[in-house]
């Protein structure tokens, strides 16, 4: 199978949305975090993402507030406002045999190191390896688009991930980001 090249905002728009419908795992306390690791450490491939409270203001940048691990049927929300970057943690995100699928990784790993440095190992960024199917979009939505023929929704994106509890929506909305970067990455390799 080819995929497009390219798919437009009105063809996107048009697409019937997907989203994660598996375990969602909301990791605010120390011993969910060793849990959520356990599981983790186990797998071969996660999906990868991070939110971050938006600013509004020229300049200034939040800390990530949230680390999205999908692996095992699981998606684990890590609410790092909440819980250290343990070295469990890290662990994982340095492990090469790990491999952590997702888009736009770069900025989302700087953002990771602000909060304790690791060195990332077993990342792949769906926007570095599109180009070899001959899709030239980038963004998440658009990559979605295009391979699985489905649309990831961003109503949540600019939400308060920092808020006292996260909302239904914006745990379904952070747990698809991770989940759907393993579903496209999995659809490109089954070509």
């Amino acid at each position: 199978m080819r995929f497009a090249q390219s798919i437009s905002n009105d063809e996107v728009a048009a697409l019937e949305a997907v989203q994660f419908t598996g375990e969602i795992c909301v990791v605010n306390t120390p011993q969910s975090l060793t849990e959520a690791c356990k599981h983790l450490a186990k797998q071969s491939i996660i999906g990868f993402d991070t939110e971050t409270r938006p600013s509004f203001t020229a300049g200034v940048t939040n800390k990530v507030a949230l680390l999205q691990l999908y692996g095992g049927g699981k998606c684990f929300l890590i609410r790092l406002n909440r819980v250290q970057m343990t070295k469990q943690l890290t662990d994982i995100l340095h492990n090469p045999k790990i491999a952590k699928i997702g888009a736009a990784v770069k900025n989302d790993i700087v953002g990771l190191n602000k909060l304790r440095h690791f060195t990332a190992g077993g990342f792949i960024d769906l926007q570095d390896i599109v180009g070899k199917y001959g899709i030239e979009d980038k963004s998440l939505r658009k990559i979605s688009g295009i391979v699985l023929g489905k649309k990831v929704s961003k109503a949540q994106r600019l939400s308060n991930w920092e808020a006292k509890v996260l909302t239904a929506q914006q745990q379904i909305y952070a747990a698809t980001d991770a989940w759907v970067c393993v579903e496209i990455y999995q659809k490109l390799l089954a070509e």
